[in-house]
């Protein structure tokens, strides 16, 4: 036999069959590599793509066993932060004073959406916390979720001015866990079923809810490739506060504004998304996403949001963390939890595969490795093979659906028009967070009954919000609620004009509705561009940057306005006694100022300027074809003796203005200036700048107790309030609004009291 394989051998050299062993040798090579490829490609995604081929494989690979520790987790700490989110942000302490006044005006998603009565209320707010609670315990998993959303997304309805990025975010969650299978690990169920304990759970629900955390960094990241935020304008001054004292070692000001916070910011949203799903790059991540929800939680007060993007980070680590995190404990710990033999159960909503009876241990975020036989005994019990079924092709489709409408809403825009103006759709699902900053100028409400009376209205009067004034939706709706109220008040068919002037990004102030239409007859539809609407002037953006020089070299005591307006019409304006030596100089165009005291008409080119009377109404009218520019000079001489009278009072005490910048006015300096009202306002003027200054860090061990005892306080009046509504509800008790009013009426009496005895 050898002889003649030999011979074989021999023969094919001389006939050249040589060739043929090349190419074959050459297949050979080329199949190891792809098969090292796709190692590679699956070690770093977790799945090996190719292997995807169509539904079937896809439905498989969603389906795949998972260890639920990591997902448990998340829903402990979701449940954690929502238990305190609910009654400071949510507002479940102040339910009363949101929605006792019907006459104050509310901004609801859906026309005819109003709130239940204030102690039933409450009731709806108790039955939220109780199903965060019930989320965090993992008790009655499906049905505490549902607790928790329904109620949740009812109060996000009920009003669009209370509208962040975060509240949606929170609603999504919690919806979210309602299909999850966060309860077979460390829950009570778990406990008290043995159907669901330490059950596996399918990979579909690591992927939702990672893709979605993924969404809030990616898209926000997309929406920062904006100009104006690449340019630095949407988030000015941040620089001021103490959090950035590091970057002042190297950077000015300016520098870290543009380079720490705008182009940082977008750097970190853009690209954390991605980097956080792969090993070698997620530590690195951690560290900057980390720092990053940590500043902000000193930045800003967005209550939970922080610490709840700080919870969601370890889900983009291996599943099986937290087993990993406790094994390294001590053994008293240890053993409370997790053994080295603890073994996962099949589940239902698993497909098993057929060739590998045992349950894989998890090597990446979403990738499975193989383990021997004797890391099996360790790792799992010998499973059999699971077919698929409806609930995986059903769980699969929804994943899909969900996920592809989670990257389609915010860009939906451009079906839901009417809530569109100088930015695009409501401030909430867009995830445009921070990218526009807002300055209101003035707001003016002007009504006209049917016999021509015409009145002013306080634009506050009616709401406790100005984001109304941004969003022409809700404009609509509060002219709708003025006109109503008007009625009650015996003035029928009013009419009403708004005039509301607003920067944005720096800009020029500019109105931002049409000022001579009536807005209760204006027409408004979701689906239709409300033609009454005023476009930005964004052919002024790029004098932004000689706006900033104007306004720098400027004295303290001087201040500037600059106000773009369109042709055709004129902005109302009235000086009062506190402007001294005002003015008015003309950047582009041409207008027409009208004198109204005397009648008399002055007309102003580019680069022309007026003195302006002080205590007398002036209209200021553009008459060139395209809008104008103009500039108002003036000094507050009320302000000037203000700042005159806090100099003096610091000086009495030994301290400066610098002090006072700085936060660093001590409580027994504040008690020994004389005047009481200047005392209040440096104390809350040097408490401000406090958290913006290095002070601030400094004091901050002082400043927890403070910070507790207000914690606490919210805490009691939550309690004793919901427990007042639902004595009220369930046995006939005095209600909350009666409660309140009884105690509000004691306070006064004693303080009366307490003024006839100092008297």
């Amino acid at each position: 036999m050898k002889l003649e394989m030999r011979r074989r051998q021999t023969a094919d050299v001389k006939t050249g069959n040589h060739g043929d062993l090349k190419e074959e040798s050459r297949t050979d090579k080329m199949d190891t590599r792809r098969k090292e490829g796709d190692g590679r490609l699956k070690s770093l995604l977790g799945f090996d793509p190719l292997a995807i081929t169509g539904w079937t494989s896809l439905v498989r690979l969603l389906n795949e066993p998972r260890d639920p520790a990591g997902l448990a987790v998340t829903r402990i700490l979701f449940g954690i932060l929502m238990m305190v989110d609910i009654p400071q942000e949510r507002g479940m302490a102040n339910v009363d004073s949101r929605f006792s006044d019907e006459v104050l005006c509310r901004f609801p998603l859906f026309s005819g959406l109003e709130p239940l009565p204030v102690d039933w209320m409450y009731l709806v707010y108790l039955v939220m916390f109780c199903g965060a609670v019930g989320i965090c315990l993992g008790l009655f998993y499906r049905y505490s979720c549902a607790l928790f959303f329904i109620p949740y997304w009812y109060i996000f309805f009920l009003d669009k001015s209370a509208w962040n990025n975060h509240s949606y975010l929170y609603g999504l969650l919690g919806f979210q866990l309602t299909w999850m299978d966060a309860n077979r690990c460390w829950s009570l169920d778990a406990l008290r079923n043995p159907k669901v304990r330490n059950k596996h759970i399918p990979l579909w629900n690591y992927t939702m809810l990672r893709t979605q955390i993924f969404i809030v960094y990616f898209l926000a990241g997309l929406k920062k490739l904006d100009r104006d935020w690449m340019s630095g304008y949407s988030m000015n001054n941040l620089s001021k506060s103490w959090v950035f004292d590091p970057f002042k070692l190297l950077l000015t000001d300016d520098q870290i504004d543009l380079y720490i916070v705008h182009i940082g910011g977008l750097t970190l949203d853009l690209f954390s998304g991605f980097l956080m799903f792969f090993d070698k790059t997620r530590p690195f991540v951690f560290f900057f996403v980390g720092s990053f929800h940590t500043m902000n939680s000193q930045l800003f007060s967005i209550g939970m949001f922080p610490y709840a993007m700080l919870a969601t980070m370890p889900i983009f680590c291996y599943v099986d963390w937290p087993r990993k995190l406790i094994a390294k404990m001590p053994t008293f710990i240890k053993g409370r939890f997790v053994t080295e033999y603890d073994a996962l159960e099949q589940s239902e909503h698993c497909i098993y595969p057929e060739d590998k009876q045992t349950v894989e241990k998890t090597k990446e975020t979403q990738g499975v490795e193989d383990v021997d036989k004797d890391q099996s005994k360790k790792l799992g019990k010998t499973r059999k093979p699971s077919e698929r079924s409806w609930y995986h092709h059903i769980a699969s489709c929804w994943l899909i659906l969900y996920l592809s409408f989670q990257f389609f809403m915010p860009y939906s825009h451009f079906i839901t028009q009417g809530y569109n103006n100088w930015t695009n759709g409501l401030y909430g699902y867009s995830w445009d967070m921070m990218v526009h900053s807002w300055a209101t100028q003035h707001i003016k409400i002007k009504f006209v009954d049917s016999t021509g009376e015409t009145g002013y209205l306080d634009p506050k009067y009616f709401t406790n919000t100005r984001r109304w004034a941004s969003h022409p939706d809700m404009v609509k709706q509060y002219a709708m609620c003025i006109a109503d109220n008007l009625q009650d008040a015996g003035l029928n068919e009013v009419e009403l004009y708004f005039d509301i002037w607003k920067s944005m990004n720096d800009r020029f102030h500019q109105r931002m509705v049409h000022p001579l239409g009536d807005m209760v007859k204006a027409e408004w539809s979701p689906f239709q561009y409300p033609e009454w609407n005023m476009p930005l002037l964004t052919e002024f953006s790029d004098w932004r940057t000689q706006l900033k020089k104007t306004e720098d070299e400027l004295g303290e005591n001087i201040d500037v306005t600059f106000v773009a307006d369109f042709p055709g019409l004129f902005l109302e304006n009235y000086l009062n006694d506190d402007f001294d030596n005002c003015s008015i100089t003309v950047l582009s165009g041409k207008v027409k100022v009208e004198l109204v005291d005397n009648g008399t008409f002055i007309t102003l080119n580019e680069g022309e300027k007026l003195q302006l009377p002080i205590g007398a109404f002036h209209n200021v009218h553009v008459v060139s074809k395209e809008p104008s520019t103009y500039m108002y000079l003036f000094v507050n001489g009320t302000n000037v003796e203000y700042q005159k009278n806090i100099t003096n009072a610091l000086e009495s005490v030994g301290g400066t203005l610098d002090d006072l910048k700085n936060g660093q006015i001590t409580d027994p300096m504040i008690a020994n200036i004389t005047d009481e009202k200047l005392a209040i306002d440096i104390r809350d003027i040097n408490s401000e700048n406090r958290k913006h200054s290095g002070s601030g860090a400094k004091l901050s061990f002082a400043n927890a107790s403070k910070f507790l005892e207000k914690k606490a306080k919210v805490l009691r009046l939550t309690v004793s309030k919901t427990s007042i509504a639902l004595g009220h509800v369930l046995f006939g008790y005095e209600s909350v609004l009666e409660s309140v009013k009884r105690d509000m009426e004691s306070k006064q009496g004693n303080s009366g009291s307490q003024t006839r005895v100092s008297a």
